[in-house]
């Protein structure tokens, strides 16, 4: 403090305001440990397992086409041994979408932390069914495993995000839930890793590899333990204010909590007697009917913004650049490695630019850049210098994804609902990302066949139509209470309704 008293009076001022913020951000370690413990065992089991069964495909076939001869005594037929396999990478979707069904009811009835604590149990299963399936000579166990992951994952990417929301002071909301996708991006680029060959993408070790989502969830299951429920479900949806409380102290370390009390006090006025909202009261209410909107088109949809293909399609890209195909998995993890460096940046600009700037342009730019990739795809014979042009514009429409969509699409859901709405939102919202991730995987290999480069004309349309959404309907979210953003939500909702809007609960009433 000497030094700083010794200074110029300005500059002083400055160091002091300096000092300030960083141990006002300090205070809140706990939490930021909470948010560890939440993505390692949450959106991390995403990012993993979209990932790691890219390596051992040669190696799981090989099992099932030997497992087939054991049974049959002859050799699995090539459409079979491919039917089985889309089975195998698809069935994850399917129990993700199981798994998002599932998050408005178990959170709602058994609290956050417990439906977490179960969803670590069946990732346990899972693994211990990839690690014995070579020896049961089964691949339905894979089968079974991976569609436990999936559900693990759907589950548990619901869940992450309501915990740390309910969790997160406002002002902290944004760059908390956006850790999100960073673990998203670290999930991708440590499945990548462990995965290559001289790891563990090898016929011996495949089991293992397939079997390695069970330690980060041994880790949450054991860390989750000493950390409180979520302050805003205690509060809301159970009426323990005394164990709110005591929750925002310790995580936040902070006594002074009437600001935020009171805002709660006010939600949970809002929704007195109310019972937790079902999915047909999501679809069908006219209060929420702008909210949803916002959560299917930019957000849940992301998948259509043509990140998969796009990562898809970069392997030809590779090829015609000339890079040989041992080398190929380690740009495939630059490519990852670029999302979660833009990915973490994100996270710092959130709450300084606004969802939805960081959003709208986002999606404003990828369809721009997307748009130039297809037509240098086009001319990629004219020079030999354009196939390396090709590879740059794939780095910047992941550049841009991360620091906008990426991160984003999984902030702003939190900032959307009320409690009583959000476990039905989420179950929404994790349908539509998972049936249209499904419907990516399932189909695009054949778009590509049809239309060539040119499809990516279908993501620049999405991209185009969610960035002019984002910027000209949807209000800004930052710094706002949940009550606030209902607020300005309100104005849409009721838009030349005639009448004026009379706050008193969820389901609001009106006056002529």
């Amino acid at each position: 403090m000497s030094v700083i008293n010794n200074c110029p009076a300005e500059r002083r001022s400055n160091l002091c305001k300096c000092h300030f913020h960083f141990t006002f951000q300090l205070q809140y370690w706990r939490l930021y440990v909470l948010s560890l413990v939440l993505g390692i065992g949450g959106s991390f089991q995403y990012g993993i397992q979209v990932s790691v069964i890219a390596s051992p495909a040669a190696h799981i076939q090989s099992f099932v086409n030997y497992t087939w001869m054991l049974r049959y005594e002859t050799p699995v037929d090539d459409s079979a041994d491919q039917l089985i396999w889309s089975f195998i990478v698809a069935v994850l979707s399917l129990g993700a979408w199981a798994g998002a069904i599932h998050s408005g009811s178990l959170p709602v009835t058994y609290g956050r932390k417990k439906a977490l604590l179960f969803n670590n149990v069946v990732a346990i299963v899972a693994a211990l069914l990839m690690l014995f399936s070579r020896m049961a000579k089964s691949f339905e166990m894979i089968l079974m495993g991976r569609f436990l992951y999936g559900y693990n994952v759907g589950l548990g990417l619901s869940v992450h995000l309501m915990y740390l929301g309910e969790s997160s002071p406002k002002k902290l909301r944004g760059f908390l839930t956006l850790t999100t996708s960073i673990f998203i991006g670290f999930g991708k680029i440590v499945g990548q890793i462990i995965g290559i060959k001289e790891m563990m993408g090898t016929e011996e070790m495949w089991p293992y590899l397939l079997a390695v989502s069970g330690v980060p969830a041994i880790l949450q299951f054991l860390t989750l333990l000493f950390f409180p429920e979520a302050p805003r479900y205690l509060y809301i949806d159970k009426g323990d204010a005394e164990g709110c409380k005591r929750a925002l102290q310790w995580l936040w370390r902070e006594d002074n909590l009437k600001l935020e009390l009171d805002d709660m006090q006010k939600e949970r006025e809002k929704s007195q007697g109310e019972k937790a909202k079902t999915v047909k009261d999501v679809l069908s209410s006219r209060c929420v009917r702008w909210q949803l909107l916002t959560l299917a088109i930019p957000c849940a949809g992301v998948q259509f913004c043509g990140i998969n293909a796009l990562y898809f399609y970069a392997f030809d890209i590779f090829r015609e650049s000339g890079v040989p195909e041992d080398q190929m998995h380690y740009l495939a993890i630059g490519l990852g490695a670029a999302e979660l460096i833009t990915v973490t940046l994100c996270s710092f600009l959130i709450d300084r630019s606004g969802r939805k700037k960081l959003m709208g342009y986002g999606y404003l730019l990828m369809g721009v850049t997307m748009s130039l990739l297809t037509v240098m795809l086009s001319i990629k014979d004219l020079n030999s210098w354009i196939p390396y042009v090709n590879i740059s514009l794939i780095f910047c429409v992941i550049g841009i994804y991360g620091l906008g969509p990426s991160g984003v699409s999984m902030a702003l859901p939190a900032d959307l609902f009320l409690q009583a709405w959000r476990p039905s939102a989420y179950v929404i919202s994790g349908t539509i990302s998972w049936l249209s991730m499904f419907l990516v995987g399932m189909l695009f290999g054949y778009i590509v066949d049809l239309l060539g480069q040119f499809c990516f004309l279908i993501f620049v349309v999405y991209c185009i139509f969610s960035a002019a959404f984002l910027i000209h309907f949807v209000p800004e979210t930052k710094g706002k209470t949940m009550v606030e953003i209902m607020e300005d939500f309100n104005k849409l909702n009721y838009k030349n309704s005639g009448v004026d809007i009379e706050k008193t609960d969820d389901s609001l009433t009106t006056k002529l």
